[in-house]
């Protein structure tokens, strides 16, 4: 399924995670926002890989990334979202649809982990319903004058800058007149902090802007046509969803049969009774469906294959599933010890209910995915 180069990516990124983000994972689980990692990996290539090497990327393909997104998810959920979110959902947004600006003088700088970026769509009044936004962008005097509050925004506490969707007509024009900003931090921002219940150290947050202003070079693509900005970072960031959901299925297995060959009960290994072997067959078999699935719409994604959004859409949901189902599973073979916090698993099953609700609830996502598939 893998041609040696990849396996070769696995494994390097693999050994980068043991080394650097694993001893870390507990510490961010409880809250430390790891800016320190977001740079290594920035001075690796391997925040925004797809990107060509001047603006700091490695010019590798879609399913590079996607196994980059899988070896941290293993270790931390937390990064791999953070990761996912600023180099596929923001970097290749603006490489695709900046300005010569933002490529040059900022893209560099999100891509190396030296600046923090948020994706800034959701809202109070509307999460799943995304073309309702009520975060306004009205033009004063030369400039664009931003007023309206985001919610559950990734990074969000950290951001440097903030990838911003905002109103720009009428709002009965729904996602015809919402307009993408790259906004910078400035006192025009406040931030409040929004404790979840995984993906600890996420820098979850509630994000002000109080008339915060922007110029026509902040504008990314054109004035209301920010949708078509949103929606291709959404259908990369489903993929990267299923990507990290295997990373978690993957891990979740691979403690469950450490565990079962070693524990024992009733005088012989856990792993001996047949009701063990059943959960780990189970979890292997969804494991590898998900990771067959993942696989194909990263290849599909580079072949610029347009049946790649449906792709995106199911794996996004399968992915999110096989997390919750197999992390679940993890817990159940672990007993006790995987319900305690000194248990990886533990922190994998709380990390893995936010798969299925974040980057469109698995319900919208379903109903995306039934209007792609009626298409034709």
């Amino acid at each position: 399924m893998l041609s040696e180069e990849h396996k070769l990516v696995k494994k390097t990124v693999s050994e980068l995670v043991e080394k650097f983000v694993r001893p870390k994972t507990r510490e961010i689980d409880k809250g430390t926002y790891p800016r320190d990692v977001l740079r290594l990996l920035g001075e690796q290539g391997l925040l925004a890989p797809v990107l060509p090497p001047e603006y700091g990327g490695a010019s590798a393909d879609t399913l590079t990334q996607v196994l980059i997104i899988e070896e941290l998810a293993r270790a931390s959920p937390a990064v791999a979202t953070i990761a996912e979110i600023q180099g596929s959902m923001i970097a290749h947004n603006i490489y695709e649809y900046g300005n010569r600006m933002q490529k040059e003088d900022i893209l560099p700088k999100i891509a190396s982990g030296d600046s923090i970026a948020a994706f800034a769509l959701s809202e109070p009044c509307c999460g799943s319903d995304a073309a309702a936004i009520e975060t306004a962008a009205a033009r004063q005097g030369g400039v664009w004058v931003i007023n309206g509050t985001k919610l559950w925004i990734t990074s969000g506490m950290y951001a440097d800058y903030y990838l911003l969707f905002a109103r720009t007509g009428p709002k009965e024009g729904r996602h015809k007149t919402i307009t993408a900003f790259l906004l910078k931090r400035s006192s025009c921002v406040e931030t409040s902090p929004i404790e979840v219940m995984g993906i600890g150290g996420s820098g979850t947050a509630e994000v002000k802007l109080n008339g915060c202003e922007a110029s026509d070079d902040d504008v990314v693509g054109e004035v209301n046509g920010g949708w078509k900005v949103a929606i291709n970072g959404i259908n990369m960031g489903r993929l990267n969803v299923g990507a990290l959901s295997l990373g978690i299925a993957e891990e979740a297995l691979a403690q469950s049969m450490d565990y079962a060959t070693r524990r024992e009960a009733f005088g012989r290994k856990i792993v001996e009774f047949q009701v063990i072997q059943h959960y780990i067959a189970e979890m292997y078999i969804k494991t590898e469906a998900l990771r067959s699935l993942v696989y194909t719409a990263a290849k599909m994604r580079d072949a610029g294959d347009p049946q790649f959004p449906l792709y995106a859409q199911a794996a996004k949901v399968l992915g999110s599933r096989t997390a919750v189902e197999v992390s679940r599973t993890a817990v159940q073979i672990l007993g006790g010890y995987g319900y305690s916090k000194d248990a990886h698993v533990e922190m994998l099953y709380r990390d893995a209910k936010v798969t299925e609700i974040y980057e469109g609830t698995n319900e919208i996502v379903l109903n995306t995915l039934y209007k792609l598939l009626t298409k034709g």
